[in-house]
């Protein structure tokens, strides 16, 4: 009698002590590598074998404790399919919690502010998480799939880091990019001075777009976009490299030289008046802010001190000083006329 009592008590406390080791098991940190371990639970899987499948994949746990957690917890067929990652120091209840609330892993991409849509074309293709469903489309065929409002895709789509699941679709992204100029540049359309010399929203991205390409200090960009503003009110030519340069397309090998100043493009700003034909860069919200928001001033010329600033003046003979101070060298007590 007392040896069968003994055995039960023995029992009991064991049971005990396999209970509050699993409980431990289930609340600490899993063994993890220093690095994410990524994994996949694929459509239709229980949760046998989804555990397998995260073993497999390297997730350091037992997969029969990990199962015995999940019906345990009443969370067995609550699992969700997809694309996962398992951090440092994320316990066995934390990933179960992770797979029911389907907290999937997410990736980004970043589009820079000034890219050209050729540069984030590229930056998307090269992505390896992505799904490269529009690499054979040309711009064209893409904006088709986007906006058949636009034909040519430079300047509409926002500068951001866009996260997403393992696998998206390219378009998804190019498709959150292009909404998000539109919202930017339609909320700073209908906040603009209505005296601007502006006929439509596109155009203020093609000015938006020249004011990004041209500025060097971001609180510089009001006064930039001032002055162009004033030449487009007068008449006079925008006479901007960044233009010139982007109408030379593949012929640009770094430097702009007088002969690319006379060669007329569509782009060429010093050959022809207004704004350009499309955008040249993808602006940010600055520059959106910049264009429809320009600085008050009677500024009609500007020019780098080589510092990153400008040095702006409002007529031409000021303006050929600054020329001969910043760009030539030349002492201020020996200037001469106006070119």
């Amino acid at each position: 009698m007392a040896l069968i009592k003994n055995l039960v008590v023995a029992g009991v406390v064991a049971g005990f002590a396999a209970a509050g080791g699993f409980a431990w098991w289930s609340k600490n940190p899993l063994p993890t590598p220093e690095k994410r371990v990524e994994f996949n639970v694929n459509p239709g899987s229980g949760v046998g074998a989804a555990a397998q499948q995260m073993v497999e994949a390297g997730v350091p746990m037992n997969q029969h404790l990990f199962v015995l957690l999940a019906r345990l917890t009443g969370d067995a067929s609550r699992i969700k399919a997809g694309s996962y990652e398992l951090k440092p120091g994320t316990s066995p209840r934390r990933l179960l919690t992770q797979l029911v609330k389907g907290e999937f892993a997410q990736q980004s991409v970043t589009i820079i502010e000034g890219w050209t849509f050729k540069q984030m074309r590229a930056a998307i293709a090269g992505h390896t998480r992505l799904k490269h469903d529009t690499v054979k489309m040309s711009d064209a065929e893409l904006m088709k799939q986007i906006s058949p409002d636009y034909k040519d895709a430079e300047g509409l789509f926002f500068p951001d880091t866009y996260l997403f699941f393992n696998g998206t679709s390219e378009l998804e992204i190019y498709k959150r990019a292009h909404q998000a100029m539109l919202t930017h540049l339609n909320d700073a359309w209908e906040r603009r001075n209505k005296e601007l010399p502006y006929k439509s929203p596109y155009e203020a991205l093609i000015m938006a777009s020249i004011v990004e390409k041209e500025t060097g200090q971001k609180s510089e960009r009001n006064m930039i976009a001032g002055v162009f503003v004033n030449r487009l009110r007068t008449g006079m030519l925008l006479q901007t490299d960044p233009t010139v340069i982007y109408g030379m397309g593949e012929r640009f090998d770094g430097q702009i030289r007088k002969k690319d100043l006379l060669t007329d493009t569509p782009y060429n700003t010093y050959t022809r008046s207004g704004l350009p034909p499309t955008p040249i860069s993808l602006p940010g919200l600055q520059s959106l802010h910049a264009a429809l928001e320009p600085a008050n001033t009677p500024a009609l010329y500007f020019v780098s001190r080589g510092d990153g600033t400008s040095q702006f003046s409002d007529n031409l003979l000021d303006h050929n000083r600054a020329v001969n101070r910043y760009q030539r060298g030349i002492p201020s007590g020996v200037m001469g006329r106006a070119q």
